[in-house]
């Protein structure tokens, strides 16, 4: 398959050699010698020039690498596979009885590829391929395969009963002699078990994504080919992009095995043993002599937005699935709440940053230097001015990570400091800045990796006759929906023994309203909850409660009822029924409809707290989790701040009834 190779294009086969890499000229009748300036300066242009000489050939030899690792025959369509592979995964996550216990003893396992090979061949006298087996996932009938299946093994049920297998109901267990491997498979699911966490975001299944993949694959194999041929040991450790690549091929034995032999000899073995991250350990010194072949063999960067380690997968919320089946109405376009509330449309990327080298740097400038970059728009999800060292320079390699809008520019300030010491106290002094178009940076000719010089322009009073250049390396990930932040603040200040949100001393309104503004502080709705009564009088009517939204025209609607003790919300994701939960489990609320959610106190799952983040106490939270047949264990849907009055929404339909439903858990909570 012809892959997308993502190398910068760094040059067109044409060498342009400045006029000063020229030798300089003399006069030959002139006997006098020139003079030491002169004579100083030559020197410098020629040992520039030859600086400038070495690093083209460098970065020639550097493309030669690449295309020859492009070289590599790969006989399966690995895009294709991977998102077959994705897929399959994605099933096997919603039955997780299927990562341990009884089904993997009669499990077959083909991520040891040297094992399998071996097993094939005693058993069989050939490697079993996959070429005429199709997955479930694949949604074709499986009528013949059931037929041949009982021609076979007419005792033993064709389809799996997850259920006896989630009970560990299973009444056969094979016997030592009945084994058919000496391999572990039950240990080695379980190391792999982890493996879907790392890949199951939104951009891994991304064409881009994919095909860059491929050839960084190619890249990981060939580092593998030269070590082999220098007789270098070296533990090489994929990134998750190569990785699943890796994965893909290996579920193609056959093939797996015929290109490996084609193009390193034997079959690669794919050692999953190691899983200790710590520093100093074989994983963590085998990535970092993995990223330096990488690079100083193809001249481009071995990280990537998107492949890298997330961290470990969060606690599941439940160990008992709820492949739950909408009861309620389903969402409906002509629903008047759709048209409440307005929101922009939010996309944001993922951005891995890294100042390279920096060339041209005026000679009156010694000491440290470093690059400070900023979004020269407003940003929904960048930050302050951040700073980075340059790679070549301060010879610690020091990587960005940030989020942003897929738009706009990024600034960057060159900065010198003459010595080292805290930036408040010495910030340095201004050399140069430039910027870069994001949209120019990044997905041009489907690649999501890349590599610039930027052309600085001097600060004033700064002249030189070349021009300051900065290397940036950048990777994305292709922009994906962003989850929706809220505030909720009250319309008059609380005392300490009532405050569920606090109120900032600029607003007054009315006495009992809550006003819920975006991200950006732009106003969202007004919420309001009164009492109100079902009868024909006030007396003989029982109590009721109300959830409004008022509009910023004064426009009012009824957003949520309390009836029999159940309040009853309506928004543009359908209709649910808030209830407490009746179950053992440590679920505050249930809110079903035509979608399901459990409400539990603390950050879960995604809104895990990571080791970076502030400490809170876990009181303060309350994660909203939807549960259906595709995420029978649930997936985050809403986070709520107690203390601070800020909540998170994962999807932009469900804005409407997460705000009433924030406002109810004020009231409840309150209480």
């Amino acid at each position: 398959m012809k892959s997308t190779m993502f190398a910068p294009s760094r040059y067109k086969g044409v060498f342009v050699y400045s006029q000063s890499c020229t030798a300089p000229k003399h006069n030959r009748s002139t006997p006098t010698s020139p003079p030491k300036k002169n004579r100083r300066r030559s020197e410098e242009e020629e040992n520039a020039c030859s600086a400038s000489l070495a690093g083209i050939r460098m970065e020639m030899e550097q493309q030669r690498e690449w295309a020859e690792a492009q070289k590599i025959v790969v006989s399966v369509d690995l895009v294709n596979a991977a998102n077959r592979q994705l897929k399959f995964l994605t099933a096997v996550d919603r039955n997780r009885s299927l990562y341990d216990g009884p089904a993997l003893e009669h499990a077959i396992y083909r991520l040891n590829p040297v094992q399998y090979k071996s097993d094939c061949e005693k058993l069989f006298g050939r490697i079993l391929d996959n070429s005429s087996v199709l997955s479930s996932t694949q949604e074709i009938s499986s009528r013949q395969t059931e037929e041949i299946w009982k021609t076979f093994y007419p005792d033993e049920p064709c389809e799996l009963d997850l259920t006896r297998v989630a009970s560990k109901d299973i009444s056969h267990k094979p016997s030592e002699n009945e084994k058919f491997t000496e391999y572990d498979l039950v240990s080695a699911v379980k190391r792999q078990s982890t493996f879907f966490y790392q890949v199951s975001r939104p951009h891994v299944s991304d064409e881009c994504f994919l095909q860059e993949a491929v050839a960084r694959y190619k890249g990981f194999l060939y580092m593998i080919k030269r070590n082999k041929e220098r007789s270098i040991r070296r533990f090489c450790v994929p990134t998750y992009d190569i990785d699943l690549m890796w994965h893909s091929h290996q579920l193609h034995p056959v093939s797996y095995c015929k290109d490996m032999k084609a193009a390193l000899g034997t079959v690669l073995e794919h050692d999953d043993m190691d899983s200790d991250r710590t520093k100093g350990k074989k994983l963590d010194t085998g990535f970092s002599a993995t990223t330096k072949q990488f690079e100083d063999t193809f001249g481009f960067r071995y990280w990537k937005a998107g492949a890298m380690y997330r961290g470990a997968a969060p606690i599941s919320v439940t160990e008992t699935p709820y492949p739950f089946k909408p009861v309620g109405k389903g969402l409906d376009a002509s629903n008047e709440h759709q048209r409440l509330i307005q929101l922009p449309e939010k996309k944001f990327v993922e951005v891995f940053l890294e100042v390279v080298a920096v060339k041209n740097l005026p000679e009156q400038f010694k000491g440290n230097f470093f690059v400070t970059f900023s979004k020269k728009d407003p940003d929904w999800f960048f930050g302050p001015k951040k700073r980075l060292n340059i790679a070549s320079g301060s010879g610690e390699k020091q990587v960005a990570y940030f989020q942003c809008e897929p738009t706009g520019q990024l600034n960057f300030e060159l900065v010198s400091q003459s010595s080292p010491g805290i930036a408040i106290i010495n910030p340095g002094k201004e050399i140069g800045s430039g910027s870069l178009a994001l949209q120019d940076f990044m997905f041009s000719s489907c690649k999501v990796s890349a590599e610039k010089w930027l052309e600085l322009v001097p600060v004033n009073g700064l002249l030189d006759s070349k021009p300051i250049l900065l290397r940036i390396a950048a990777s994305f990930t292709v922009p994906t929906a962003a989850t929706r932040v809220f505030h909720l603040v009250k319309s008059r200040p609380f005392l300490n023994s009532s405050c569920f949100f606090p109120l900032p001393a600029s607003v007054k309104h009315a006495r009992s309203l809550m006003h819920v503004v975006d991200q950006a502080g732009m106003d969202v709705v007004s919420i309001q909850i009164r009492d109100t009564f079902k009868g024909s009088t006030k007396a003989k009517s029982a109590p009721m409660k109300q959830v409004i939204g008022i509009m910023e025209s004064g426009e009012e609607h009824i957003l949520a009822d309390f009836v029999e003790n159940k309040w009853s919300l309506s928004g543009a994701g359908g209709s649910f029924m808030l209830q407490k939960e009746t179950g053992n489990g440590n679920c505050l609320f249930e809110l079903i409809g035509n979608k399901m959610f459990k409400l539990y106190p603390g950050r879960r799952l995604d809104y895990e707290p990571r080791h970076c983040e502030k400490r809170r106490s876990e009181q303060d939270f309350v994660t909203a989790v939807e549960f259906s047949v595709e995420n029978p264990y649930g997936i985050a849907a809403a986070l709520f701040d107690l203390r601070s009055g800020t909540f998170m929404v994962e999807e932009e339909t469900l804005a409407l009834p997460f705000i009433t439903l924030a406002a109810i858990l004020s009231h409840i909570l309150k209480k």
